[in-house]
């Protein structure tokens, strides 16, 4: 039966068939095919069922999802010249198709040297205390950097972070030292705002026992309860107020007046 197909239609028509058949392409969803023809932009296909021509058309498929690119162990030297080392990573994707093909060779080498370029002249322009501190702030501008070279490329790079910065052990125990002198610091101010509070609410409370004789008496009471609380061998000698009184007018007479 075979053999009568091929007698009645002949071989040559099976062949054109059989080329036609080979020309359907087919991309997903997410991908985008760059057609050249003799070498030269034909168009770009996709997504679903196309048809190019067998053996005169060349294609080439392009992902449009978000793809990532890791910087890793890359060193540079900040503002005030401490060396670190920074690991990032960059979320990119391609919006151009085209351009990504015919503009760049390689797009996740391409973008990964630009990245290392960015970073070590952003880094450099930051101390380390901003690099450890405003890390959202440099990955935005890292990013606008990276993103203002790969535009042409018809690449957005949609987001980049630092993972990790490493600075030296040396520097590392001298921010050690550093914190913990801030530390002490904050505890003695601390410490002498306490002393003050407490001088200011003791004055009070001589200025309000001055002007009550009876609130002596009722302290002293009350320092009495508070230490026989306490059951030790302490001996406390009361004496009226009276005495002392007049001891202290006595001191007072024996000192010759100015």
């Amino acid at each position: 039966m075979i053999a009568g197909i091929i007698d009645f239609l002949g071989i040559p028509i099976l062949a054109v068939l059989f080329v036609a058949v080979s020309g359907f392409r087919l991309a997903r969803q997410f991908e985008r095919t760059v057609v050249l023809r003799f070498g030269k932009y034909a168009g770009t296909k996709g997504p679903g069922l196309f048809w190019v021509i067998p053996l005169v058309d060349r294609t080439t498929k392009v992902d449009l999802r978000i793809a990532t690119t890791s910087v890793e162990g890359q060193e540079a030297i900040s503002r005030d010249n401490v060396p670190i080392k920074i690991d990032a990573v960059i979320w990119r994707r391609i919006v151009t198709a085209e351009r990504s093909v015919f503009e760049v060779r390689d797009v996740a080498d391409a973008v990964t040297q630009v990245a290392i370029t960015a970073l070590r002249d952003v880094v450099g322009r930051h101390t380390l205390d901003d690099i450890l501190k405003e890390q959202t702030e440099i990955s935005k501008t890292l990013q606008m950097a990276i993103d203002e070279v790969t535009e042409p490329w018809g690449v957005k790079v949609e987001r980049v972070a630092m993972k990790s910065v490493e600075i030296p052990a040396s520097m590392q125990r001298a921010m050690a030292q550093e914190a913990e002198a801030l530390r002490e610091k904050r505890a003695r101010v601390i410490k002498a705002d306490a002393e003050v509070e407490a001088s200011e609410k003791l004055r009070q409370a001589a200025q309000i026992i001055m002007e009550s004789p009876a609130a002596l008496e009722l302290r002293r009471m009350q320092m009495l309860t508070e230490v026989g609380a306490e059951q030790n061998t302490m001996t406390i000698v009361m004496m009226p107020s009276e005495f002392v009184e007049a001891a202290r007018a006595l001191g007072t007479m024996g000192k010759p007046k100015p």
